[in-house]
C-alpha cells in the first residue's frame, strides 16, 4: 500500500493545478445552510486594518533633463511591499500608512554612462556623436519606505471602496546599472559616484476596489552637480501606473 502511495506522488505533482482548482471549488461549495444562518452570530471587528500589502506597475518618464535627452524604448517599473495601516478615527477610514518595500525601474534613453581609463565617469550625448546603437538604458533597484495619509470609504463588511492615499516615498538605490548595446559591443556601468542614491518623491494613489491609479514624482535629481556639454544633467522621474492593495 505504501509503495502505491509513493508511486502516485509524481502523478499528483504533475496534476497539481487540477487539485488546486478542486480544492478551491470545494471551499466555495461549503455554503451555510439557510436554516442555521440566523443562529450564527455576526462579529464586528472594530480593529480591522486595510491595504497591508501593495503591488505596483508603472510606466516611467524621465523629467528635468537637458534639452538633448530623449526617451526611447519601453521604460517600466515594478514595486511591492508591506504597509502598516494606522487608523485615526472610530470609523477607521482616516489614518496613515508606514511601510517598507522594493522597487525596480528601467529607463531607455540616449545618455551614455561609462568611464575613462582613469576610472572617472563619462556622460555623453549619443545623438550629437552620431553613434549607432541597439539600446541604451539605466536601471535602478531600490529599497523604499512609503509614508501615506489615507482616506477611504471602507467598512468591516465591505472590500470594495473608494480610496485616496497621498504622501512621500523615501528610497535608497542599492544597485544601479547602465547598459549600452551595439552589435559587437556592450558597455555596463554600475559604479557611478555622481549618482544620488537617496531618493525622495511625492506619491498619490486613488481608485476604487482592485484597480487604483498611482502617480509618483521624484523630488531630487539622479545626477546633481553633473554636466554634459556644459549643460546641467539633473534627471528625475515620473511614474504613472496601477497599484493593487491586499489586506
Amino acid at each position: 500500500m505504501y509503495l502505491l502511495l509513493i508511486e502516485s506522488i509524481p502523478a499528483l505533482m504533475k496534476n497539481w493545478p487540477l487539485l488546486l482548482l478542486f480544492f478551491c471549488v470545494s471551499l466555495n461549495a461549503q455554503e451555510i445552510n439557510p436554516a442555521y444562518a440566523d443562529s450564527i452570530p455576526t462579529v464586528i471587528d472594530s480593529s480591522y486594518r486595510e491595504d497591508q500589502f501593495y503591488f505596483g506597475l508603472s510606466f516611467n518618464f524621465i523629467t528635468d533633463t537637458p534639452h538633448f535627452m530623449d526617451q526611447n524604448g519601453f521604460s517600466a517599473g515594478l514595486s511591492g511591499g508591506f504597509i502598516r495601516d494606522i487608523p485615526f478615527n472610530k470609523n477607521r477610514n482616516v489614518g496613515i500608512g508606514v511601510g517598507l518595500g522594493l522597487a525596480f525601474d528601467s529607463f531607455g534613453q540616449n545618455l551614455f554612462i561609462g568611464e575613462d581609463e582613469n576610472g572617472e565617469t563619462i556622460f555623453r550625448n549619443l545623438n550629437s556623436d552620431n553613434i549607432d546603437y541597439n539600446s541604451n538604458r539605466f536601471n535602478t533597484f531600490l529599497v523604499e519606505a512609503p509614508i501615506q495619509f489615507r482616506w477611504r470609504t471602507s467598512t468591516f463588511s465591505s472590500y470594495k471602496f473608494w480610496r485616496i492615499y497621498a504622501g512621500l516615498k523615501l528610497g535608497y538605490i542599492y544597485h544601479f546599472r547602465s547598459v549600452f548595446r551595439q552589435d559587437a559591443n556592450i558597455v555596463k556601468q554600475s559604479d557611478v559616484p555622481e549618482l544620488e542614491r537617496f531618493r525622495l518623491g511625492a506619491s498619490f494613489t486613488f481608485g476604487y476596489s482592485t484597480f487604483n491609479f498611482q502617480v509618483y514624482y521624484g523630488l531630487n535629481p539622479f545626477f546633481p552637480n553633473s554636466t554634459v556639454d556644459g549643460e546641467e544633467l539633473g534627471v528625475s522621474t515620473l511614474r504613472v501606473g496601477l497599484m493593487f492593495y491586499i489586506l
